[in-house]
């Protein structure tokens, strides 16, 4: 029979001062599809269709219009090859949406999206973040997440003065030298090109694993930044709205990464995702996964999705506890790691 399908707008509130180089964020929009059978309406699958305000390439005015004439093509849905003939390109967020909706619906409608040791309780490794902020704001969230078990930190530049940053790096490395931290950096595409590399050498004192997005995308500069930098670099934004295979290609072999940063809701959805990988690891190009503000409901997806890995490296998968109305779910974070805890329930009241 063919399916049906609806979908409600929820506005979700940060439980905190949320900053980053592009601005602050008070709350986020998320709409949520809903996807059912005819014949039998009780089981239903959910996905989060969450763009990014002023990141996203879906982020437009035209955006619930466009998501209204996707629903009305789900009938002649059966499969996830069929979300490209019903999502027009250009429109990353709602594939995600349907693609999640679609694999819970073949899986009971239980937001179990994949069979995987995740959803059996086996953990995922991720970094803490640390948000922008004034200096002793920073310094306290990087003291909390390491008292949590989080020996991987993710920290947030380009916002305040830089030498102040590297105050905030030389602090973790002095203080804890002996828990062997793994620092990231996320500069948002926040350094300006003509001090990139000064900024680069500088940060290297600190033993960076990585840092994301140096300078804007489309400049011309990573290429030369990928091969000149002691700090390894992660192409986030660069990704971006690149959907063709053959021009995924293209930036890969020019720009040569040492890693790439993956988010289903901006870079495609997850089969588009893994089309990435793919293409990174024939490459030897490192990557991780990283959640882009979704709720629980994208948050669940992309840590399932991730789970069907083998990667010892930490993901991006923390930010399940940035809402202060985020929806109940099992997804438990301790000790640096993110797991589905079966004792916990989904609360879906508020999404009808």
């Amino acid at each position: 029979m063919p399916l049906c399908a609806d979908f409600i707008k929820k506005v979700f509130h940060f439980g905190f001062d949320a900053r980053t180089s592009r601005g602050r964020m008070k709350d986020k929009s998320s709409w949520f599809i809903k996807l059912w059978d005819v014949e039998n309406p009780a089981v239903f699958g959910l996905g989060e269709c969450g763009p990014l305000p002023g990141l996203s390439v879906d982020d437009r005015p035209d955006f619930e219009g466009v998501l209204s004439q996707c629903i009305e093509r789900v009938p002649t849905l059966q499969s996830l090859k069929d979300i490209e003939k019903i999502v027009p390109p250009g429109f990353p967020s709602i594939r995600f949406g349907l693609e999640t909706a679609l694999l819970d619906l073949q899986n009971g409608g239980l937001r179990k999206i994949y069979t995987n040791p995740f959803v059996s309780g086996i953990p995922i490794p991720i970094n803490g973040l640390v948000w922008m902020g004034d200096l002793d704001s920073m310094l306290q969230q990087v003291s909390i997440k390491i008292a949590s078990g989080f020996r991987c930190i993710k920290i947030k530049v380009g916002g305040l003065n830089f030498e102040k940053e590297c105050d905030i790096l030389q602090y973790i490395r002095s203080k804890y030298f002996r828990e062997s931290i793994t620092i990231r950096l996320d500069a948002n595409g926040a350094f300006k090109p003509e001090e990139a590399i000064h900024k680069l050498n500088t940060l290297s004192r600190f033993n960076i694993h990585s840092i994301e997005q140096p300078v804007k995308p489309g400049l011309g500069l990573m290429e030369e930044l990928c091969e000149k930098s002691p700090i390894p670099i992660a192409l986030d934004e660069e990704l971006i709205g690149v959907e063709a295979k053959a021009d995924r290609i293209k930036l890969l072999d020019r720009i040569k990464p040492q890693f790439i940063i993956l988010k289903p809701t901006l870079h495609g959805g997850l089969v588009s995702c893994a089309e990435w990988i793919s293409l990174a690891e024939e490459r030897s190009i490192g990557w991780w996964i990283t959640s882009a503000l979704e709720s629980n409901i994208g948050l669940n997806a992309i840590c399932q999705f991730t789970a069907n890995y083998e990667t010892t490296l930490p993901q991006g998968l923390g930010t399940g506890q940035i809402y202060e109305d985020n929806i109940r779910s099992p997804l438990t974070v301790s000790d640096g790691m993110i797991f589905y805890d079966q004792k916990r329930i989904w609360d879906l009241q508020e999404l009808g």
